[in-house]
């Protein structure tokens, strides 16, 4: 029998195209049911014509339906897939806008810091009614892939609070086993990595070339490397002081941490702008809308450009339907996955989520034994868990002093914002917000008569912090064609991560 696979969040051209695309390219596979579900009904139609001309064109068995019942399209489902961005870009713009306020210049804002714990506010309840839904309707032993971000916070409230079989899910360690066989000067499939932490703050604590341990080298092949010394800063400083190289890339890890982006000042000499995931202020906004309304814009395009074809060579690195394919057909594959830690990384709590190697195969998921990190890996990946399980319990109770006590512990926050000015900026936050925060009723309401009333402490009207570029128009974005509709398609939206550039 064909295995059913509901996409929910399937309005993201990027995530929703590659992941059929990827599971299509396995020849066992192609008679796959998808089932696409979104609340917002035209990007769903694009999405999903998109999607049935590439599978009629490639003449298979397989099959695509679209409902904006959520129900509809998860019952029987064997494999349910999330990426949702709950509240999208109107939800995203204040979560980069208000904390710019208080000085919190983000370049993503999506797994910690005030965007971040804010994001999960809003996507965990979210995720929990999904979670009850597949309990219901969808096949027995359902198996749910969480790529929604914050991935860690998110995957931690469904294996807690969900009730369904999930496992999180993340491209960052592909991105990082990359660059290091770059710099190293070695082609990728013969470099041999080890990676364990936290979701985008996973350590590459082994690095072999067919069985030599080259661990030690790396460092001194990024400072030497003409774009990477450039383009990485803050990671290459980082494995200057902490001895190991982190997945995420510049942007991120620099907005994870309490020393790159305090001091206004400062923040250029850690990133640079010849890609958003360099370090841009408010960067994955940008492209996130500029992607968005480019496809809005050129679809018709879209559907006249050649399908894809579905074969292995087209194939992407997305963990997702190697997965699938593991549990269908019993072919092994290694990746590294989002899971409940009970024991695995020895120095780290058992409840967290952490990122790290597994083996799939016929008989589930398989998940070694890591034992400690070094000392100071665990210590910063612990500063992330302690605000990551406090914003995870905040979100699911609705509990707003445990909300401001993590953006409190939050590392960049608090190295830029002291306690009046946070519990200020959640009082914004939230009101911004209120009508993604069903939870947050009475402390909304209060926030607001507080705001109301006053005195307000000072803050930066207007700021657009140290990096900020311009959100290109449709208009501008027609002068590169070509770059609009790559970023308009990419699931992961940095994938070449270019050399450095001056600003525009």
């Amino acid at each position: 029998m064909p295995i059913k696979v509901a996409c929910i969040g399937a309005g993201s051209v990027g995530f929703t195209r590659a992941i059929v695309r990827d599971i299509l390219c396995v020849p066992e596979l192609q008679d796959t049911q998808f089932a696409f579900t979104d609340i917002n009904e035209h990007n769903l139609d694009m999405v999903y014509r998109l999607c049935a001309r590439d599978i009629e064109a490639n003449g298979i068995a397989a099959t695509v339906t679209a409902a904006a019942n959520r129900r509809e399209a998860l019952e029987g489902a064997d494999y349910v897939f999330s990426f949702v961005r709950v509240g999208g870009l109107e939800a995203f713009q204040t979560d980069i806008d208000i904390p710019l306020r208080y000085g919190v210049d983000q370049c993503v804002g999506d797994t910690l810091a005030p965007g971040g714990i804010m994001y999960g506010q809003r996507t965990i309840p979210v995720l929990l009614d999904f979670c009850k839904d597949i309990r219901e309707v969808a096949a027995p032993d359902c198996l749910f892939l969480n790529y929604s971000n914050p991935m860690a916070m998110n995957t931690w409230a469904i294996n807690k609070y969900g009730g369904v079989r999930a496992v999180g899910l993340c491209h960052g360690v592909q991105g990082g086993h990359w660059q290091i066989a770059m710099a190293l000067g070695l082609p990728q499939n013969e470099v041999d990595i080890i990676c364990a932490g936290i979701n985008h703050q996973t350590w590459y604590i082994s690095v072999k070339h067919k069985g030599r341990d080259l661990t030690h080298k790396v460092l001194a092949a990024f400072e030497a490397h003409p774009e990477l010394s450039r383009t990485e800063k803050v990671r290459i400083d980082m494995m200057r002081r902490f001895g190991y190289y982190s997945t995420e890339s510049n942007g991120h890890l620099s907005e994870y941490l309490p020393w790159y982006r305090k001091r206004e000042g400062q923040i250029r000499d850690w990133i640079d702008l010849g890609s958003w995931i360099n370090g841009e202020t408010g960067g994955y906004l940008r492209v996130c809308v500029e992607g968005r309304n480019w496809f809005d814009h050129d679809f018709p395009n879209w559907m006249a450009s050649p399908p894809i074809d579905y074969k292995p060579a087209s194939r992407g690195h997305e963990h997702g339907s190697y997965i699938i394919e593991s549990l269908e057909t019993g072919r092994c594959y290694r990746g590294h996955f989002n899971v409940v830690n009970r024991g695995c990384i020895t120095n780290l709590p058992d409840d967290a989520i952490i990122e790290t190697p597994g083996y799939v195969d016929y008989n589930g998921m398989g998940i070694p034994k890591v034992g400690d990190l070094p000392l100071g890996c665990a210590a910063v990946c612990n500063a992330s868990i302690t605000v990551q399980r406090m914003a995870v319990e905040a979100a699911v109770h609705g509990d707003d002093t445990l909300l401001r006590q993590a953006m409190m512990m939050d590392p960049l926050t608090g190295a830029v914002c002291n306690p009046p000015e946070v519990w200020q900026m959640v009082d914004e936050l939230l009101v911004g917000q209120a009508r993604w925060l069903p939870q947050y009723k009475k402390p909304i309401a209060a926030a607001r008569k507080r705001l109301a009333k006053g005195p307000m402490l000072p803050v930066r009207e207007g700021y657009q912090g140290a990096a900020r570029l311009h959100t290109k128009s449709v208009a501008e974005m027609e002068a590169d064609r070509a770059a609009a509709t790559k970023n308009a398609g990419e699931a992961d939206k940095a994938q070449e991560r270019p050399a450095a550039e001056e600003e525009e």
